[in-house]
């Protein structure tokens, strides 16, 4: 049966497409910024999801938090494809490097792809414009010096990158919940901390 002409193309996934990426590189180092061209609209959700990974990280997280608010702000401007600075964009990275990491994600990275995959998209496309919201409001709460404070918005953060990658608009709507919630518990431990330093001297001005 032939297929219709104006019908969209399966999305690739994102684990094939970087295995891929490395077959159009020219030369033994490539740059941040064609790195970023490569990857297109997946760039938010790899850039985003390496730096929750790195905020799992202790005291990495404060960093991250701020981070974060650069591709954030770029998804609620409705930009194609994340922008770097010109001083990080032409930075160079040896390609026999991202062998090695691409050749060590990919595998689990197929994995998460059996479990979200693309679907509801209609949902997906009514629920994309408040990632980018969704992903600054979180990401702010990385800041907290509180210890082990950043491991849920971090696993959020994760959560929103890996479905906004698969294009997967069920598990973009859990997503954003977690990411209600996770806003939700940070509000009450700013809340439970102000009550406490107001209980322990009234005379301190909260």
């Amino acid at each position: 049966m032939a297929r219709e002409p104006d019908a969209p193309s399966p999305l690739t996934p994102t684990s094939v497409h970087l295995l891929r990426m490395l077959d159009r590189a020219e030369g033994a180092r490539v740059s941040v910024g064609w790195l970023i061209n490569e990857l297109g609209e997946r760039s938010f959700g790899l850039t985003l999801l390496v730096m929750a990974i790195v905020a799992l990280l202790p005291g990495a997280s404060t960093i991250v938090g701020l981070l974060i608010a650069w591709p954030a702000i770029q998804l609620m401007l409705g930009h194609d494809a994340a922008r770097l600075p010109w001083a990080m964009a032409r930075r160079e990275v040896a390609v026999a490097r991202l062998e090695r990491v691409i050749a060590a994600v990919a595998p689990r990275l197929a994995w998460v792809e059996r479990l979200i995959r693309p679907r509801w998209p209609i949902v997906f496309e009514a629920a994309r414009p408040l990632v980018g919201l969704a992903m600054l409001l979180v990401g702010l709460t990385l800041v907290s010096p509180v210890p082990m404070s950043q491991v849920v918005p971090a696993l959020v953060i994760m959560l929103l990158a890996v479905a906004y990658l698969e294009e997967d608009g069920l598990a973009l709507l859990v997503a954003l919940f977690a990411a209600l919630c996770s806003l939700a518990m940070t509000g009450v431990m700013v809340w439970g901390a102000v009550q406490t330093i107001d209980w322990i001297d009234p005379a301190i001005p909260v």
